[in-house]
């Protein structure tokens, strides 16, 4: 089953305890989430189909049943899966999903009710049976493009495209090269990743494995993935569409740790006399900023630069309907 990840903090949509798990494998069938809207649609068709279905192309399948339900606070983690037969939602925002059926980032969703940022739910949503077989020729944006018509049929959204220009940041090679280390070739020609959950934190990754990984916040770790895929995970993490404009084909092995800015000073333990000074030196000398881990671990570089780009402006997204 592919699984699509996001990492932790604000921009967060999938956990798994301390990993977060990136089947690159299906990843890589995936189009270009921020290509422009595709023509307007022939009279008569809805807006789902115009966001699913350009000219010439055969509509997507759809969701007989499905449930809706709200997210259990307590429960620690959020997931959003697909499945054999459809997809599964759990602990995710209601923002999250709608950002996920676009295959946007958080700036290419405009005008969302802040409820949506923090209401969370649970999704189960499943084809006609004679339906199923087509789902696992679908590319990755195919599978997250199913949701639009569910996400207006049960929280009404109504929705339109605009240009706009947006700040982005470009992921380009530093000056001194690329510090990252390119996967073995045997390594890179193997399958993956294998089946069964990630290795857990401090556990080698499987040999032939192509994984991207978040060992908590604020590192990463990569086995055989290209640099698409780190620039998707920035992307999540500076909350702002981070274009790879590297010009690397590769696939690499890197570990990427940094100070998170949100990261609160750390916390003395009451009655230890040491903590306070292990404290004071931690604070003297915090962990590097996200742009300068980058470059002095892996010789890339994030650029800011304005460029026009298709942004989705909700109109109306209301709770959901009853199941």
């Amino acid at each position: 089953m592919d699984k699509v990840t996001r990492s932790p903090g604000p921009c967060a949509i999938a956990f798994l305890t301390a990993s977060v798990f990136l089947a690159v494998r299906g990843l890589q069938a995936q189009a270009n989430p921020h290509a422009p809207a595709p023509s307007a649609p022939p009279a008569g068709a809805s807006q789902s189909q115009a966001a699913q279905t350009p000219a010439g192309a055969a509509a997507l399948p759809v969701f007989e049943v499905s449930t809706v339900k709200p997210g259990n606070p307590d429960h620690r983690g959020s997931m959003l899966m697909f499945t054999p037969d459809g997809m599964s939602i759990t602990g995710v925002p209601l923002l999250m999903i709608v950002r996920e059926a676009f295959g946007v980032e958080d700036d290419h969703v405009l005008g969302e009710p802040s409820w949506t940022k923090t209401a969370m739910f649970d999704i189960e949503a499943k084809v006609a049976p004679e339906d199923a077989p087509m789902l696992k020729d679908l590319k990755m944006n195919q599978r997250r493009q199913m949701l639009v018509p569910l996400l207006e049929d049960r929280f009404q959204l109504k929705f339109h495209h605009e240009t706009r220009e947006l700040t982005v940041y470009e992921l380009v090679v530093a000056k001194g090269g690329v510090k990252m280390q390119a996967t073995k070739p045997a390594d890179d020609a193997a399958p993956g990743p294998p089946p069964g959950p990630p290795p857990g934190p401090g556990q080698p990754p499987r040999p032939g494995s192509h994984m991207l990984m978040m060992r908590g916040r604020g590192q990463i770790e990569s086995t055989g993935t290209g640099v698409e895929f780190l620039a998707h995970v920035l992307s999540g993490q500076l909350g702002r569409t981070v274009v790879d404009k590297t010009g690397l084909t590769g696939n690499y092995d890197y570990k990427l740790s940094w100070t998170p800015d949100d990261a609160g000073p750390a916390m003395t333990k009451m009655g230890d006399p040491g903590a306070e000074g292990a404290n004071a030196s931690a604070q003297d000398n915090p962990g590097p900023s996200l742009f300068t881990a980058l470059q002095e671990q892996l010789g890339l570089k994030l650029e800011s630069t304005k460029a026009s780009a298709d942004v989705i402006v909700i109109d109306q997204i209301e709770q959901p309907t009853p199941n």
